[in-house]
């Protein structure tokens, strides 16, 4: 009796993926499947994903840390077999990379409005950074806002002043954006 086993050259087990390897790859899609399992609702939501895996997830987010989370969670990962994870991946950072900007942005509004409490000349720079900005409303807040804090009240002032700022912030960011828009040529169709 002759064995059919087929003999495979050097080459072809080279080019075959070990079964590590293989393990490895799955390892890293469930836990981009853990990734986003973890992500708020909305979040979740803005991440272009097939409705079978968003379905898996939403399940999954709704259970406890138990053995049912985890089967839902290794399905996850065989239907995150089933997607292009590079996408998902590109997606997701780029929403952690704007929820850090967007951190970022309002810790410097806090220092901000920090400064400019603590002394008024910082009025001249929010000027110049927000042209816009209603000079007479900032004064009249900040004065409120040291009385609240000088009398251990609650400080609605002091947030009046954070939420002024901010606003003044998004408003010049989107005349930024527009100013932008209105500078980029538009794509000139290429003729065939």
């Amino acid at each position: 009796m002759i064995s059919r086993r087929r003999i495979y050259t050097d080459e072809e087990i080279a080019a075959r993926p070990s079964k590590s390897h293989i393990k490895r790859q799955m390892e890293a899609l469930q836990a981009l499947g853990e990734e986003l399992a973890a992500l708020p609702g909305e979040r979740l939501k803005r991440i272009k994903l097939p409705e079978n895996l968003y379905e898996a997830l939403k399940e999954a987010q709704g259970m406890g840390r138990n053995e049912a989370r985890r089967r839902q969670m290794q399905y996850v990962g065989k239907l995150m077999r089933e997607v292009e994870p590079e996408p998902i991946r590109t997606q997701l950072a780029a929403l952690n990379g704007a929820s850090r900007a967007e951190a970022a942005r309002l810790h410097r509004m806090e220092a901000l409005r920090e400064a400019f409490i603590a002394d008024e000349k910082i009025l001249s720079d929010i000027l110049l950074r927000y042209p816009d900005a209603d000079l007479q409303r900032l004064r009249m807040l900040r004065r409120n806002a040291i009385k609240e804090r000088e009398a251990q009240k609650p400080p609605k002032f002091f947030r009046e002043i954070f939420q002024e700022i901010n606003r003044l912030d998004l408003a010049e960011q989107q005349k930024h954006a527009q100013i932008e828009n209105a500078n980029t040529p538009p794509d000139e169709e290429n003729p065939a």
